[in-house]
């Protein structure tokens, strides 16, 4: 199937969901307080939260500057998880400064309606407790493109972490049609900067476990799903060289992880929701970025959409799970 024949296949799929036989593929109800009305949480009074299970403990931070003793310099701007340590090291996984699952960018692949290069970091969040083991990180209507988003954090006993992400744009303001949407994880300071998943090279041959580097930053970065059957339209212009930079491979399992200090950080999707892998090796100042994308076509403003994602941080002896949350 030629490229342009599966992005006609695509079309055809979305205008069938816009008849009513079908939905969005992304469509999203019910993950977070942002399409459940009825969900209790509470608004905590400092811009942190503090996470514990199993062997695991996570700080979870909005976009505003913090510095405490376990975020020492925390800057303003980075959120998600500001903090990821296992008993086994008690040192940070990601960059004190910076964050891991961190919401990065809003894009449609254009330089004009780049007003702001990472928009997420650039208008408030709100942290929302839900309970002691789950934190939501909302966002009203951002500045330039009127995204709302809210995403959940929820620590499992066994330390994994489920992602969980929510978005309705409010305004059309997408050039090409769809939401381009970025998360960085800036890892801090591990011995190999690869990261590992099962795939092909692009040419095509048997999968295979794949140790995937860069050569510098914006090259060989992106490595798409399988088959995958529709591609962003990016103008020649656009700065973020991370978005559509591809590599040679492709992945054929939806994980991947890297090593720093014999524990292995894996971040698991599921395969229907299209993610891109990402990878870079200075973007946190030097600090390698195990990163990841995500594509929404066909966006409607007032419309939901949605996808979930599932990090484990364990010992690299630990065997991983199907790697599908």
């Amino acid at each position: 199937m030629t490229r342009s024949t599966a992005i006609v296949c695509l079309f055809l799929l979305l205008t069938v969901s816009r008849s009513g036989l079908a939905e969005h593929p992304f469509s999203s109800s019910g993950k977070t307080s942002l399409t459940d009305s009825t969900l209790d949480y509470r608004v905590p009074s400092q811009h942190f939260v503090v996470l514990k299970a199993g062997e695991v403990t996570a700080i979870l931070v909005d976009n505003e500057a913090i510095d405490i003793p376990e975020l020492p310099g925390h800057r303003e701007g980075y959120n998600g998880i500001a903090s990821l340590k296992h008993s086994r090291n008690e040192e940070n996984l990601f960059v004190p400064a910076y964050a891991g699952i961190n919401f990065e960018h809003i894009h449609d692949g254009t330089l004009d309606h780049l007003k702001e290069k990472f928009e997420p970091r650039k208008f408030p969040m709100q942290l929302r407790l839900v309970d002691q083991s789950t934190v939501e990180l909302y966002q009203a209507p951002t500045g330039n493109f009127q995204l709302e988003s809210c995403g959940r954090y929820h620590l499992d006993r066994d330390g994994s972490i489920t992602y969980s992400f929510e978005c309705r744009p409010h305004a059309d303001r997408f050039a090409h049609g769809y939401i381009g949407l970025f998360w960085a994880s800036y890892i801090n300071g591990p011995e190999d900067k690869a990261i590992h998943f099962t795939g092909e090279p692009q040419s095509g041959g048997p999968p295979r476990a794949i140790r995937a580097v860069t050569p510098k930053h914006g090259v060989e970065a992106v490595h798409p799903p399988k088959g995958q059957q529709w591609f962003p339209t990016i103008d020649d212009d656009f700065p973020l060289s991370l978005v559509g930079n591809y590599s040679n491979y492709v992945y054929t399992e939806p994980s991947y992880f890297g090593i720093r200090d014999d524990l292995r950080f894996e971040q698991s999707f599921r395969s229907r929701d299209q993610i891109f892998f990402v990878q870079s090796p200075s973007g946190g100042g030097g600090n390698p970025a195990w990163d990841f994308q995500w594509f929404i076509p066909d966006c409607k403003v007032g419309e939901t959409y949605g996808f979930t994602m599932t990090t484990r941080y364990t010992p690299v002896a630990t065997e991983s799970s199907s790697g599908r949350p």
